[in-house]
């Protein structure tokens, strides 16, 4: 399981709650109904489920019942003030469930989950809207039972039926993700006012009661009177930390703590969710947004320009030391960014195109000239971490691949995979011969008169770079220009945010900058990202069109992986697939966040392997009242 991507899904813009109490026994109002009688002599006995205050989807939980908190909070961080964030674009609606619309973004901070991921583990989670979850040892089916005081922001009990209804409704209206995320389920059932069980289809996977507990639990009774598959700008009724307190269509949201939150002293919130007042304040692109930082219209920047990192930030505020920057080590799976290739499209079916146009990619001058040598190039979808294919493929591996062997391309049990690499020069000549050789043997050639590619019809090849930030034009379009050598005329194109969404989702692009996320326990996701049954499903994370059964079946298989050691087995194959598939030229990764804040925040001393919790930072009284006396303004928000 890991995040998705961000105009898709809620879970992938945003952090999730925290909560946990020590598991206490079930009370007998809690399972209505008669007892079971005693099994006969002889009879088959049924697995029996345990009851405990959160589950892991291999090994041992590291926090026990009864813990005081995460390891990586300030247990004694003050509540209180105002922290000002920023987001490029805009936005035109509260739902964020839909594949419709531009939704808001710190949505999640209003809505509880039944669970909630710890930051400092490959995948645990812990009770939140659940103080109980149950399964029994073949993970067939997990039941909930929802706390007490569990409330909505109008004072309501969240119920069972709540988590029926949003289970229901966003399978059925919500983003293509839901479906795939919870195919697995067989029935959902109300056990009691708190308690809601999931029977799981018959087939191992470890992972669907983990993934029941992200569900992003909706008051079913405020929803009632509303239509939920339209987008609204009507602020909606939560569960969780934050409310929203105000907005201006399109340009701000403006977040505030609920003081009577119900799970604020729960030991997992404690230490997080420490400001009083989120705000959210939206800029036309990049550029806009560095300037408005530097102005210090906004509190805290992540940054992903390498050039802006290393150029844009000696300016005043940082040498008086009033602006702090920093590179913050994280261990977590990087992923997969890359060109992707939508395999819907006839250009790009043939391998040996989608290599050859690989080739004219110049990651290493790039590297140096674009990026003052910040990345490491990417050659795995989970590099970063233990999931990563390298070398060649040890037993496991290859009892995993031998059965599709013929199915998938020879080179995955034979060389290890690795992106071409030039001298960084610019002149990546013997890479472009191969091209050339490449395109060739796929039926292409150069007509003399044109110096155009064309295919056997005499039909050139031309293709849309499809951008929604101008900051990747410096990588595009040398890209290009390399293309062009070729006598390939690929275009490079930008548009706003909210056509590029539109095109995403509709696949209305030949290739666009991708993202895949991954974490450090990948499963039910894969398929979204991977899965036949998702190529031609609006908005699903398939944005290359796979439809190969044996990525399907590769797919499958980690999502039934019975431990840790299968898990890594399997998910090495599956990478191993997709890399000699060619579907998606790598760029780059850093094992590095780069973060820069106005002097007025304090962060805990412990970063958990998931990177730095803006949820665990705050602001420091003193610091702010310091800021505040040398830039000559008022501490007070």
């Amino acid at each position: 399981m890991g995040p998705r991507r961000t105009t898709i899904l809620l879970a992938a813009t945003t952090r999730l709650l925290a909560a946990v109490l020590a598991a206490t026994p079930a009370r007998a109002d809690e399972r209505p109904g008669p007892a079971a009688p005693a099994a006969a002599p002889g009879a088959p006995v049924a697995p029996v489920a345990s009851a405990t205050h959160g589950i892991a989807m291999h090994g041992d939980l590291k926090y026990p019942p009864g813990f005081a908190h995460f390891d990586y909070v300030n247990p004694k961080a003050p509540k209180g003030g105002r922290v000002r964030q920023a987001a490029v674009g805009t936005f035109d609606s509260f739902n964020p469930f839909l594949v419709r619309g531009n939704p808001a973004a710190g949505l999640s901070r209003t809505w509880d989950t039944l669970l909630v991921s710890s930051a400092d583990e490959p995948f645990s989670e812990y009770g939140l809207l659940a103080e109980k979850v149950e399964t029994p040892p073949d993970r067939s089916s997990v039941t909930f039972t929802l706390r007490p005081q569990a409330r909505w922001h109008d004072g309501r009990p969240v119920t069972a039926d709540d988590v029926l209804w949003s289970f229901e409704t966003l399978r059925a209206k919500g983003q293509p993700f839901y479906r795939a995320y919870w195919e697995g389920v067989a029935k959902a059932e109300k056990l009691s006012d708190r308690v809601v069980r999931f029977t799981f289809k018959p087939g191992q996977n470890r992972e669907l009661p983990l993934i029941l507990g992200q569900l992003v639990v909706l008051p079913k009774h405020w929803w009632a009177t509303r239509e939920f598959d339209k987008t609204t700008l009507e602020p909606p009724l939560g569960s969780g930390p934050y409310r929203i307190e105000s907005f201006d269509a399109g340009r701000r949201v403006v977040f505030r703590r609920v003081p009577d939150y119900w799970g604020r002293e729960l030991p997992v919130n404690v230490g997080r969710d420490n400001f009083d007042e989120i705000v959210v304040d939206y800029y036309r692109d990049d550029t806009v947004e560095l300037e408005a930082f530097k102005a210090g219209e906004y509190d805290v920047r992540p940054e992903n320009s390498s050039k802006a990192w290393a150029t844009a930030y000696d300016f005043p505020a940082v040498r008086e030391g009033l602006v702090k920057k920093e590179e913050i080590p994280h261990d977590r799976p990087a992923g997969m960014q890359a060109f992707v290739f939508n395999a819907r499209r006839p250009l790009f079916r043939d391998r040996r195109v989608r290599e050859a146009l690989g080739l004219a990619f110049d990651f290493e001058w790039s590297n140096r000239t674009l990026f003052f040598g910040q990345y490491r190039r990417s050659r795995s979808f989970f590099d970063n971490s233990e999931l990563a294919a390298t070398g060649l493929p040890g037993p496991g591996e290859v009892a995993v691949l031998e059965p599709l062997r013929g199915k998938v391309p020879d080179e995955v049990f034979t060389t290890e995979f690795r992106p071409p690499a030039t001298d960084g020069s610019g002149n990546n000549r013997e890479q472009l011969k191969r091209a050339v050789e490449l395109l060739r043997e796929a039926g292409w050639k150069v007509d003399p008169a044109t110096k155009k590619l064309v295919d056997g019809n005499g039909e050139p090849m031309r293709f849309e770079i499809l951008l929604v930030s101008p900051l990747f034009e410096r990588v595009a379009l040398p890209w290009a220009k390399n293309l062009e050598r070729l006598g390939i005329a690929a275009t490079v194109r930008t548009v706003d945010s909210a056509q590029y969404r539109r095109r995403l989702d509709d696949f209305d692009f030949d290739v666009v900058v991708g993202n895949f996320p991954q974490s450090s326990s990948p499963g039910n996701e894969q398929r979204s990202f991977w899965g036949s049954a998702f190529a031609d499903k609006a908005g699903s994370d398939n944005l290359i069109g796979l439809r190969d059964p044996a990525v399907d079946a590769l797919v499958e298989q980690v999502v039934s992986a019975p431990d840790r050691k299968s898990l890594v087995d399997r998910t090495r194959a599956l990478d191993r697939v997709l890399q000699w598939g060619h579907w998606v030229v790598p760029q780059w990764h850093s094992p590095v966040d780069r973060v820069a804040w106005w002097d007025l925040l304090g962060q805990p001393s412990k970063v958990p392997t998931q990177g730095y919790q803006l949820d665990a930072w705050w602001v420091d009284p003193s610091k702010a009242e310091a800021l505040a006396k040398r830039r000559g303004k008022s501490a007070t928000p």
